[in-house]
C-alpha cells in the first residue's frame, strides 16, 4: 500500500535507529545491501528526502557511487534481526549476503535498486546530491565518538520517489 512519506515516519525512524534497516543499491548487475541505523527524513529543495550515510570503506559505497538510486527496507519485528546482524558486520566483497543472511531481493516500484522482501516499510530514493564529509568541519566530540579510525562517510540525499508498507 502506497503511503505519503510522512505516514508512519515516527515508527519507521524509531525502528531504523533502534533495530536497523537495509540500505540496498544496484549498480550494473551487482546488488548489495547493508545495515544502517543512521539517517534522517525531511523536506529539502521542495522534495521529500531521505539522508543516508555510507562509510567509504564499505562495498556498498563502491556501488552507490556508480548508481542513481537506493532503497531503504525497514522491518518492524524481530524476524530479520539475524539478517540485519549479518548485513551490518559482513562485507558483500567477501560473502554472498543473500545466501548467508537468507534474504531475498524483489524489484522496487520506481527505481533500479531492489528492496529486501519481508520488511514492513519501504522507501525508494533517487540520489539528488552527495557529499563527502570534511574532517575539518566535524566537531571533536563527534570525531572522537564516531571517527576514531578516520573512516568518514559520504552523505547521500535521496528524493523519496516511492514509500509504501507491506
Amino acid at each position: 500500500m502506497s503511503v505519503d512519506f510522512i505516514t508512519n515516519l515516527e515508527k519507521g525512524m524509531e525502528k531504523l535507529h533502534k533495530r536497523g534497516a537495509f540500505l540496498t543499491v544496484k549498480s550494473g548487475e551487482k546488488v548489495n545491501t547493508m545495515t544502517i541505523s543512521w539517517g534522517s527524513i525531511g523536506f529539502i529543495w521542495g522534495k521529500p528526502t531521505l539522508t543516508a550515510l555510507i562509510r567509504k570503506s564499505r562495498f556498498t559505497h563502491e556501488l552507490i557511487e556508480k548508481a542513481d538510486s537506493f532503497t531503504i527496507s525497514i522491518p518492524y519485528g524481530d524476524e530479520m534481526k539475524a539478517a540485519l546482524g549479518i548485513c551490518g558486520t559482513k562485507s558483500g566483497r567477501d560473502i554472498d549476503k543473500v545466501a548467508e543472511a537468507g534474504i531475498k531481493f524483489v524489484p522496487s516500484n520506481d527505481v533500479e535498486s531492489p528492496v529486501v522482501d519481508g520488511c514492513n516499510m519501504y522507501y525508494e530514493c533517487k540520489i539528488v546530491y552527495k557529499q563527502d564529509m570534511d574532517e575539518s568541519l566535524v566537531s571533536p566530540e563527534v570525531k572522537e565518538r564516531s571517527y576514531g579510525k578516520g573512516d568518514y562517510h559520504t552523505i547521500y540525499y535521496g528524493e523519496i520517489v516511492s514509500c509504501y508498507e507491506k
